[in-house]
């Protein structure tokens, strides 16, 4: 697999700085309703952060780092007020900050609290509204840990519950001057307690439904608590997340918008088992999770918070604790949205979009497609038409695809990835598709619009490795979680980023789930899985003493080999007529055999169903590259694919990894003027659409561009343009494809029996001299289809091939040299009956004349 362009280990996508977080005197928004006016930015994507500040009176917003360099304050939300309520008497104001664009001073320890007899974000302590008792204090460990975010149950301490007397309620809101619990003829304010702590102790039997009202200097929010629900994630979730068993994962972890004990809000669960504590920051809370602390659920190491009034399009981030006490600000491993990079922040979501591709499902699990027709033309979205968003593509792409006869679509990686060079293989947000052309919703519309059009949508699928951003994956919880604990499995030699733990149940159920999450949400027909060599072997592009051998002293990653399995078999299960393909490169056994098959290596096959013929592509690339007169010395090149034609069910590849990084486009490659380099490129278009196997061929190529491709500016486009001299040359050739795709569908003989060699026979495989390749494909009935491919630039007439003598008469249904593709029309027009004259071991023959540089193919006359 071709290296591709990676950013610096380490480094970070550019994101700008933080905007500074609320001064004292300004509410956090309310959760009842939307704030009004432009959101809170969240922070950037640096996102370590510190428990205790290394200098002091350094304000830190959320108790996270801030850069120096601040941009100016932008408009903070308005928040709207509630209806006016008698108020109790307000306490003085808190001191403001010495630096308005920063944010307060953190709160004070507890202990530093008590002594000095300052309340931190909420000013000095008040005591509370008549018949409203004090609370057992909070000792000084579990309100430090619940004010530096490492309280593991915070709703043990939060929220009401009963106390001697009554019902006790506790309530955590920074930079408020008093807390009031309402409820159905109840109006009582709390103690404060300092720190942004207010309780209290009601005269009650039992816990009422009720709200808080939340005094700020210059204004007054009613709230539901957070810390009076009951967890809105049942047990069983948690027993299959614990298991790493849980299928449909996306439904369990992540930020989940429901409705929960009757209340509208939104679920926030993340697995971090390392973590001393998790908080929730975002743009409803300026960023300050001080106020949101998650639980923990037992020993599965998910953290879980239902946060009512946060809706759809709220940004978020988790704000955890690691086992040395230091903070780190982390994207959801799980979100299904995110901010467009290089913002970093995920975005809470739900789908909305209702799917008009019920035919296309219902039918595409009709026929095993490596039973079926399957021509992909390979694309990347952002490129393919610049600045185009999903649903201007779904206004396009279908068209055209559908106009050159592809039965498929390939999509390079559509995963959020922070570096637009990385072309989507470094993957951040597995469970977002890239937010630089829109929504979720958006991808889903454009898929929509390609099934209908009856094309088939394959996406590119990245479990192999994911890259080292701070705000990411890394060691997400401050130890390595989703990566080997182990530097020499973790470290991925070539592209500097960091490969997955296939051994933890956990991480093979985030990629799996991820993997039938494309499939059951995006309706997308296939992976196409990236980089499969690297994942097989643990002593890939490592040197003796970079690596350790497995259990049994091999070289095999038994891990990733359970992982593959694993993932195929779910896959398949769970959506019958998707199909999944591997990029893999070496000649390991069984890729595409079933994974209860075992064979001679010991091992079950991996499941997938197709696998990319990357040796076919290497030495075909390398005949056609030569000048016609050295391929004679090369003409094996060209053969040899028969040899293994039938071990794995193979797709024959001209991706994007060959028209990159000076390997020069297709036509390119080829030798001669412009006019033989066309002609070649052609009759090799031709000689692969007929060669055992399924095509792939990637934008650009299907209209001979010259130039490499570049993700930048995309396919050149202007070659087609009517007032271009050149123009019809390159027309011809897109011409040329769309008849290979029509001709190839129309023709079972082409792809019926791909996977079987009753499907092949060659008629002329050693004609080295003349750069002649002649052979039969056959369809289920026996139909044969002659093709003839000639690679020498001269004519080559009374070509004697010898075919079977129950055809009466054969006729040309392909040419490659025709003149509306730009070729010399050496053709013939008349049905062509064969002598009884045998040749190359058959009874009969037939007499041909071979263009220079093309490709012929014949069927029976009818």
């Amino acid at each position: 697999m071709t290296p591709r362009p990676s950013r610096k280990p380490g480094k970070p996508a550019e994101s700008p700085s933080p905007p500074p977080a609320p001064p004292a005197f300004l509410p956090a928004p309310s959760h009842e309703m939307e704030p009004v006016g432009p959101r809170a930015a969240h922070p950037a994507p640096d996102s370590d952060v510190k428990a205790v500040q290394d200098k002091p009176g350094t304000p830190v917003p959320g108790g996270t780092d801030a850069p120096s360099d601040e941009p100016p304050v932008r408009p903070e939300p308005k928040v709207a007020k509630v209806a006016k309520v008698a108020k109790p008497p307000r306490a003085p104001k808190p001191p403001k900050a010495s630096k308005p664009e920063k944010s307060p001073k953190p709160a004070k320890s507890a202990k530093a609290a008590g002594k000095s007899g300052k309340s931190g974000k909420s000013g000095p302590a008040r005591s509370g509204g008549p018949g409203v008792q004090p609370a057992v204090p909070l000792d000084d460990g579990e309100r430090e840990r619940l004010l530096t975010g490492s309280h593991h149950d915070p709703h043990g301490v939060l929220g009401a519950h009963p106390a001697p007397g009554g019902i006790g309620f506790r309530a955590l809101r920074p930079y408020a001057t008093a807390v009031t619990v309402l409820a159905d003829g109840l109006r009582a304010e709390l103690i404060g307690d300092g720190d942004g702590l207010f309780s209290g102790v009601l005269p009650l039997s039992s816990v009422p439904e009720y709200t808080l009202l939340v005094t700020y200097a210059d204004n007054e929010l009613e709230m539901q608590d957070p810390f009076r629900f009951l967890p809105a994630l049942g047990d069983l979730d948690l027993h299959l997340v614990g298991e790493g068993r849980h299928e449909e994962l996306w439904r369990a972890l992540g930020a989940m918008p429901m409705v929960h004990q009757e209340v509208t809000g939104t679920r926030f669960t993340v697995w971090a088992p390392n973590a001393r504590g998790v908080r929730i920051a975002g743009d409803f809370n300026y960023w300050d999770g001080t106020a949101y602390p998650m639980r923990s659920l037992g020993a599965t190491g998910v953290w879980e918070l239902f946060v009512p009034g946060v809706a759809e399009g709220a940004l978020y981030k988790f704000d955890i604790m690691r086992p040395d006490g230091s903070h780190t600000l982390r994207a959801d491993p799980m979100a299904r949205r995110t901010e467009v990079p290089p913002a970093t922040a995920s975005i809470v979501t739900a789908s909305h979009h209702v799917w008009h591709d019920e035919q296309w499902m219902a039918t595409r699990a009709r026929r095993p497609l490596h039973e079926a027709p399957f021509s992909a033309y390979e694309i990347h979205l952002s490129s393919w038409r610049p600045g185009l968003t999903y649903r201007q593509l779904a206004s396009q792409l279908p068209a055209y695809v559908q106009d050159l006869g592809f039965t498929h679509v390939e999509l390079m990686p559509v995963a959020e990835h922070p570096y637009g060079g990385s072309w989507g293989y470094q993957v951040t947000g597995l469970y977002a598709p890239t937010s630089r052309m829109g929504t979720p919703d958006d991808f889903r519309y454009l898929v929509d619009a390609l099934h209908r059009a009856g094309i088939g949508v394959l996406v590119d699928w990245v479990p192999a490795h994911f890259p080292r951003d701070a705000w990411a994956l890394a060691e997400f919880d401050g130890r390595p979680l989703y990566e080997h604990e182990d530097p020499q499995r973790s470290d991925h030699p070539d592209w500097g980023t960091l490969e997955f733990d296939y051994g933890r149940p956990e991480v093979r159920n985030f990629l799996v789930a991820n993997a039938t999450y494309w499939c059951e949400e995006f309706h997308i027909d296939g992976l196409r899985v990236d980089a499969v060599a690297s994942m097989l072997y643990l002593d890939y592009s490592r040197e003796h003493g970079e690596w350790s051998p497995n259990e049994h002293g091999g070289r095999e990653n038994l891990d990733a080999v359970a992982f593959l399995q694993e993932m195929n078999a779910t896959v398949y299960r769970r959506t019958p007529g998707v199909v999944t393909i591997a990029e893999e490169s070496t000649a390991w056994d069984g890729v595409t055999r079933a994974t209860h098959h075992i064979g001679p290596g010991g091992f079950g096959g991996l499941g997938f169903g197709m696998k990319w013929n990357m040796g076919w592509m290497h030495d075909s690339l390398d005949y056609v590259a030569k000048e016609p007169i050295h391929r004679r010395y090369h003409h094996h090149e060209m053969t040899f694919s028969m040899v293994y034609a039938y071990s794995e069910n193979y797709v024959l590849p001209i991706s994007h990894d060959e028209v990159v990084h000076g390997k020069r486009s297709l036509v390119s490659k080829m030798p001669g003027d412009w006019w033989q380099q066309r002609a070649t490129h052609r009759a090799y278009l031709g000689f692969m659409w007929a060669h055992p196997g399924k095509q792939l061929l990637f934008m650009g190529q299907e209209f001979a561009q010259g130039a490499e491709w570049s993700e930048a500016h995309g396919p050149d486009w202007w070659l087609l343009d009517p007032s271009y001299a050149a123009e019809p040359e390159h027309r011809g050739v897109r011409d040329l494809v769309r008849d290979l795709n029509t001709v190839y569908v129309a023709t079972p003989a082409l792809w019926e029996r791909d996977t079987v060699p009753d499907g092949f026979a060659w008629v002329e495989g050693d004609a080295a001299e003349d750069n002649v390749f002649a052979f039969l494909r056959f369809d289920a009935e026996g139909t044969p289809l002659l093709a003839v491919s000639n690679f020498s630039p001269v004519v080559r007439h009374e070509y004697r091939i010898g075919v079977p003598d129950d055809v009466p008469a054969w006729t040309e249904v392909l040419n490659t040299d025709a003149a509306r593709y730009g070729g010399s029309d050496v053709h013939r027009t008349e049905p062509l009956k064969p002598d009884s004259v045998g040749a190359h071991g058959r009874p009969a023959s037939l007499q041909l004349t071979l263009p220079p540089l093309a490709t012929v193919w014949l069927r029976p006359a009818t």
